[in-house]
Protein backbone atom coordinates (compact mmCIF):
# COMPACT_ATOMS: atom_id res chain seq x y z
CA UNK A 1 0.00 0.00 0.00
CA UNK A 2 2.75 2.75 0.40
CA UNK A 3 3.75 2.36 -3.01
CA UNK A 4 0.24 3.41 -3.70
CA UNK A 5 -0.13 5.87 -1.60
CA UNK A 6 3.71 7.62 -3.34
CA UNK A 7 2.04 7.20 -6.51
CA UNK A 8 -1.50 8.33 -5.58
CA UNK A 9 0.34 12.03 -4.14
CA UNK A 10 2.25 12.35 -7.76
CA UNK A 11 -0.55 11.63 -9.86
CA UNK A 12 -2.53 14.41 -7.59
CA UNK A 13 0.61 16.88 -8.06
CA UNK A 14 1.09 16.33 -11.62
CA UNK A 15 -2.39 17.65 -12.54
CA UNK A 16 -3.28 21.30 -11.49
CA UNK A 17 -0.89 20.94 -8.18
CA UNK A 18 -1.27 19.10 -4.93
CA UNK A 19 -4.71 19.79 -4.33
CA UNK A 20 -6.16 16.21 -3.56
CA UNK A 21 -8.05 16.34 -6.91
CA UNK A 22 -7.29 12.89 -7.87
CA UNK A 23 -9.60 11.84 -4.37
CA UNK A 24 -12.85 13.41 -5.95
CA UNK A 25 -15.38 11.12 -7.14
CA UNK A 26 -17.00 11.87 -10.24
CA UNK A 27 -19.79 14.44 -10.28
CA UNK A 28 -22.78 15.58 -12.38
CA UNK A 29 -20.71 18.54 -13.32
CA UNK A 30 -17.55 16.96 -13.80
CA UNK A 31 -15.77 13.74 -14.46
CA UNK A 32 -12.90 13.16 -12.27
CA UNK A 33 -9.13 11.84 -12.48
CA UNK A 34 -9.98 8.53 -10.98
CA UNK A 35 -10.41 6.90 -14.89
CA UNK A 36 -8.11 8.90 -16.56
CA UNK A 37 -5.23 6.44 -18.39
CA UNK A 38 -2.74 6.94 -15.82
CA UNK A 39 -4.81 6.30 -12.75
CA UNK A 40 -7.59 3.84 -14.09
CA UNK A 41 -7.11 0.37 -12.59
CA UNK A 42 -3.53 1.91 -11.60
CA UNK A 43 -4.06 4.14 -8.53
CA UNK A 44 -4.59 2.58 -5.04
CA UNK A 45 -5.15 4.19 -1.34
CA UNK A 46 -8.26 5.76 -1.38
CA UNK A 47 -9.58 3.89 1.03
CA UNK A 48 -6.59 4.26 3.04
CA UNK A 49 -6.75 8.69 3.18
CA UNK A 50 -10.33 8.19 4.10
CA UNK A 51 -9.47 6.42 7.40
CA UNK A 52 -6.78 8.86 7.67
CA UNK A 53 -8.85 11.67 7.24
CA UNK A 54 -11.63 10.32 9.61
CA UNK A 55 -8.87 9.92 12.30
CA UNK A 56 -7.47 13.04 11.99
CA UNK A 57 -10.90 14.52 12.39
CA UNK A 58 -11.42 12.73 15.11
CA UNK A 59 -8.08 13.68 16.84
CA UNK A 60 -8.80 17.02 16.06
CA UNK A 61 -12.67 17.23 16.70
CA UNK A 62 -13.20 19.80 13.97
CA UNK A 63 -11.99 19.70 10.35
CA UNK A 64 -8.73 21.73 9.96
CA UNK A 65 -6.40 18.89 7.95
CA UNK A 66 -6.85 19.15 4.19
CA UNK A 67 -7.61 16.06 2.20
CA UNK A 68 -4.36 17.10 -0.23
CA UNK A 69 -1.68 17.57 2.82
CA UNK A 70 -2.95 14.08 4.23
CA UNK A 71 -2.20 12.94 1.45
CA UNK A 72 1.44 14.00 1.20
CA UNK A 73 2.31 13.10 4.68
CA UNK A 74 1.17 9.83 3.96
CA UNK A 75 2.97 9.80 0.79
CA UNK A 76 5.99 10.83 3.03
CA UNK A 77 5.37 7.90 5.50
CA UNK A 78 4.65 5.71 3.03
CA UNK A 79 8.85 6.07 1.75
CA UNK A 80 10.04 6.06 5.73
CA UNK A 81 8.06 3.00 6.56
CA UNK A 82 9.83 1.17 3.46
CA UNK A 83 13.20 1.99 4.72
CA UNK A 84 13.93 5.81 2.84
CA UNK A 85 15.27 8.49 4.72
CA UNK A 86 12.10 10.99 6.26
CA UNK A 87 11.87 15.02 5.35
CA UNK A 88 9.53 17.83 6.27
CA UNK A 89 6.38 18.06 4.90
CA UNK A 90 5.29 21.43 4.16
CA UNK A 91 1.51 21.98 5.03
CA UNK A 92 -1.36 24.42 4.87
CA UNK A 93 -2.62 23.41 1.60
CA UNK A 94 -6.08 23.28 0.87
CA UNK A 95 -8.33 20.81 -1.56
CA UNK A 96 -9.53 21.38 -5.00
CA UNK A 97 -13.26 21.75 -5.78
CA UNK A 98 -13.17 20.10 -8.87
CA UNK A 99 -11.05 17.44 -10.91
CA UNK A 100 -10.24 16.81 -14.75
CA UNK A 101 -9.98 13.42 -16.27
CA UNK A 102 -8.54 15.49 -19.34
CA UNK A 103 -6.23 17.27 -17.22
CA UNK A 104 -5.13 14.47 -15.74
CA UNK A 105 -4.42 12.52 -19.32
CA UNK A 106 -2.73 15.39 -20.45
CA UNK A 107 -0.42 16.22 -17.52
CA UNK A 108 0.57 13.07 -15.68
CA UNK A 109 3.90 11.50 -17.37
CA UNK A 110 3.18 8.17 -19.79
CA UNK A 111 5.33 5.40 -19.38
CA UNK A 112 5.64 5.26 -23.17
CA UNK A 113 7.03 8.74 -23.03
CA UNK A 114 10.72 9.14 -24.34
CA UNK A 115 13.04 11.03 -22.33
CA UNK A 116 12.48 14.31 -24.62
CA UNK A 117 8.87 14.44 -23.79
CA UNK A 118 9.63 12.91 -19.45
CA UNK A 119 11.84 16.53 -19.61
CA UNK A 120 9.42 18.76 -21.21
CA UNK A 121 6.78 17.53 -19.04
CA UNK A 122 8.54 17.94 -15.95
CA UNK A 123 9.87 21.45 -17.32
CA UNK A 124 6.49 22.27 -17.58
CA UNK A 125 6.16 21.61 -13.79
CA UNK A 126 9.11 24.42 -12.95
CA UNK A 127 10.82 20.50 -12.71
CA UNK A 128 14.47 19.85 -14.05
CA UNK A 129 15.85 16.48 -15.05
CA UNK A 130 17.90 16.23 -11.98
CA UNK A 131 14.10 15.82 -10.20
CA UNK A 132 12.82 13.66 -12.98
CA UNK A 133 15.14 10.99 -12.27
CA UNK A 134 15.37 10.97 -8.91
CA UNK A 135 11.64 11.23 -8.25
CA UNK A 136 11.15 8.20 -11.23
CA UNK A 137 12.98 6.31 -8.13
CA UNK A 138 9.62 6.12 -6.70
CA UNK A 139 9.42 2.90 -8.97
CA UNK A 140 11.31 1.07 -6.42
CA UNK A 141 8.25 0.63 -4.78
CA UNK A 142 5.08 -1.41 -5.80
CA UNK A 143 4.06 -2.62 -10.08
CA UNK A 144 2.81 -2.16 -13.18
CA UNK A 145 0.23 -3.80 -15.67
CA UNK A 146 1.11 -5.58 -18.61
CA UNK A 147 -0.86 -3.17 -20.62
CA UNK A 148 1.84 -0.58 -19.49
CA UNK A 149 5.11 -2.91 -20.45
CA UNK A 150 4.02 -4.74 -23.39
CA UNK A 151 5.57 -2.64 -25.94
CA UNK A 152 8.31 -2.79 -24.55
CA UNK A 153 9.13 -6.47 -23.79
CA UNK A 154 8.08 -7.08 -27.65
CA UNK A 155 9.75 -4.69 -29.01
CA UNK A 156 12.62 -2.96 -27.71
CA UNK A 157 14.89 -6.05 -27.81
CA UNK A 158 17.93 -3.44 -28.29
CA UNK A 159 17.36 -1.71 -24.65
CA UNK A 160 16.53 -5.17 -22.68
CA UNK A 161 18.13 -7.86 -21.18
CA UNK A 162 16.90 -11.24 -23.13
CA UNK A 163 16.26 -12.84 -20.10
CA UNK A 164 14.65 -9.98 -18.23
CA UNK A 165 12.19 -9.89 -21.27
CA UNK A 166 11.89 -13.66 -21.43
CA UNK A 167 10.78 -13.49 -18.01
CA UNK A 168 7.82 -10.65 -18.05
CA UNK A 169 6.60 -12.64 -21.48
CA UNK A 170 5.81 -15.31 -19.26
CA UNK A 171 3.69 -13.36 -17.52
CA UNK A 172 2.39 -10.92 -19.99
CA UNK A 173 1.27 -12.36 -23.24
CA UNK A 174 1.22 -10.46 -26.67
CA UNK A 175 -2.43 -9.90 -26.18
CA UNK A 176 -4.83 -10.10 -22.98
CA UNK A 177 -4.06 -10.04 -19.59
CA UNK A 178 -3.72 -6.41 -19.30
CA UNK A 179 -4.03 -6.07 -15.56
CA UNK A 180 -1.65 -9.06 -14.89
CA UNK A 181 1.36 -6.90 -12.56
CA UNK A 182 5.39 -7.06 -12.45
CA UNK A 183 7.78 -5.70 -9.79
CA UNK A 184 8.67 -2.43 -10.99
CA UNK A 185 12.09 -3.66 -9.44
CA UNK A 186 13.84 -6.66 -7.88
CA UNK A 187 12.79 -5.56 -4.49
CA UNK A 188 9.14 -3.51 -4.74
CA UNK A 189 8.61 -3.09 -0.99
CA UNK A 190 11.72 -1.49 0.43
CA UNK A 191 12.86 1.62 -0.75
CA UNK A 192 16.33 1.26 -1.94
CA UNK A 193 18.62 1.91 -5.11
CA UNK A 194 17.73 -1.63 -6.91
CA UNK A 195 15.41 0.55 -9.76
CA UNK A 196 19.03 2.26 -10.50
CA UNK A 197 20.76 -0.88 -10.67
CA UNK A 198 18.13 -2.96 -12.86
CA UNK A 199 18.37 0.51 -15.03
CA UNK A 200 21.79 0.00 -15.39
CA UNK A 201 21.33 -3.61 -16.36
CA UNK A 202 18.67 -2.73 -19.27
CA UNK A 203 15.92 -4.19 -16.73
CA UNK A 204 13.79 -1.14 -16.48
CA UNK A 205 10.25 -2.49 -16.69
CA UNK A 206 8.50 0.77 -18.49
CA UNK A 207 9.88 2.31 -21.48
CA UNK A 208 9.69 5.60 -19.70
CA UNK A 209 12.81 3.74 -16.94
CA UNK A 210 14.68 2.64 -19.24
CA UNK A 211 14.72 5.93 -20.94
CA UNK A 212 16.80 7.45 -17.76
CA UNK A 213 19.45 5.13 -18.76
CA UNK A 214 20.61 4.22 -22.15
CA UNK A 215 24.04 4.19 -21.96
CA UNK A 216 25.58 7.08 -23.90
CA UNK A 217 26.83 9.14 -21.25
CA UNK A 218 24.49 11.50 -21.01
CA UNK A 219 23.58 13.61 -17.95
CA UNK A 220 20.62 11.31 -17.39
CA UNK A 221 22.91 8.29 -17.06
CA UNK A 222 25.43 10.07 -15.09
CA UNK A 223 22.31 10.91 -11.96
CA UNK A 224 21.59 6.78 -12.72
CA UNK A 225 24.99 5.81 -11.78
CA UNK A 226 25.40 7.81 -9.18
CA UNK A 227 21.74 6.85 -7.32
CA UNK A 228 23.11 3.44 -7.85
CA UNK A 229 26.28 3.55 -5.95
CA UNK A 230 24.99 6.31 -3.65
CA UNK A 231 21.83 5.80 -1.97
CA UNK A 232 22.19 8.02 0.86
CA UNK A 233 23.02 10.55 -2.03
CA UNK A 234 19.35 9.25 -3.61
CA UNK A 235 17.64 9.14 0.05
CA UNK A 236 18.43 12.81 0.09
CA UNK A 237 18.00 14.28 -3.04
CA UNK A 238 14.44 12.07 -3.20
CA UNK A 239 13.02 13.81 -0.09
CA UNK A 240 14.39 17.47 -1.67
CA UNK A 241 12.42 16.50 -4.70
CA UNK A 242 9.58 15.66 -3.11
CA UNK A 243 9.22 18.60 -1.18
CA UNK A 244 9.69 20.74 -4.48
CA UNK A 245 6.80 18.61 -6.18
CA UNK A 246 4.81 18.87 -3.39
CA UNK A 247 4.62 23.00 -3.30
CA UNK A 248 3.48 22.90 -6.86
CA UNK A 249 0.84 25.21 -6.93
CA UNK A 250 -0.95 24.80 -3.78
CA UNK A 251 -4.19 26.01 -2.80
CA UNK A 252 -3.54 27.95 -0.15
CA UNK A 253 -5.32 31.25 1.73
CA UNK A 254 -8.78 30.85 0.81
CA UNK A 255 -8.44 29.83 -2.63
CA UNK A 256 -10.25 25.83 -2.54
CA UNK A 257 -11.47 24.37 0.77
CA UNK A 258 -11.17 21.94 3.46
CA UNK A 259 -13.28 18.82 2.82
CA UNK A 260 -15.00 17.03 5.03
CA UNK A 261 -15.17 14.35 2.93
CA UNK A 262 -11.88 13.65 0.56
CA UNK A 263 -14.15 11.76 -2.19
CA UNK A 264 -16.53 15.22 -2.21
CA UNK A 265 -16.51 18.76 -2.40
CA UNK A 266 -18.46 20.04 0.80
CA UNK A 267 -21.87 21.14 0.55
CA UNK A 268 -22.68 24.52 0.58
Amino acid sequence: MGASLVRLHFHDCFVNGCDGSILLDDTPTFTGEKTAGPNNNSTRGFDVIDQIKDAVNDVCSENVVSCADILAVAARDSVVALGGGSYDVLVGRRDSTTASKDAANTNIPSPLSDLSALVSNFESHGLALEDLVVLAGAHTLGFARCVSFRNRIYNEASTIDADYAASLQAVCPPSGDDDNLSQLDDTPASFDTAYYQDLMGSRGLLHSDQQLFMGDGSAADELVQNYAEDPDAFSADFGAAMIKMGNMSPLTGSDGEIRENCRAVNSD
